[in-house]
């Protein structure tokens, strides 16, 4: 199993780390850890963009289940 394959299993917060580390590593790294870093950002970019919408989208919904309803006139 590749570290691409375990992405969908770890939690946000190990999510964001790796994307950071790999940030790290495409920038100040031997080649190889730069080639595998560079492979793997943007299956990164795009797992956390996809938690960050999903975490935002329910905090949405939580906020507009508090808010009272309104009835019209």
């Amino acid at each position: 199993m590749t570290l691409a394959d375990k992405i969908p299993t770890m939690s946000d917060e190990e999510v964001v780390n790796l994307l950071a580390n790999a940030r790290r590593l495409s920038d100040s790294a031997d080649e190889k850890q730069r080639a595998a870093a560079q492979d793997l950002l943007p299956v990164l970019e795009g797992a956390a963009a996809e938690r960050k919408a999903r975490r935002l989208a329910a905090a949405q919904a939580k906020r507009a289940a508090k808010r009272p309803k309104t009835v019209a006139a």
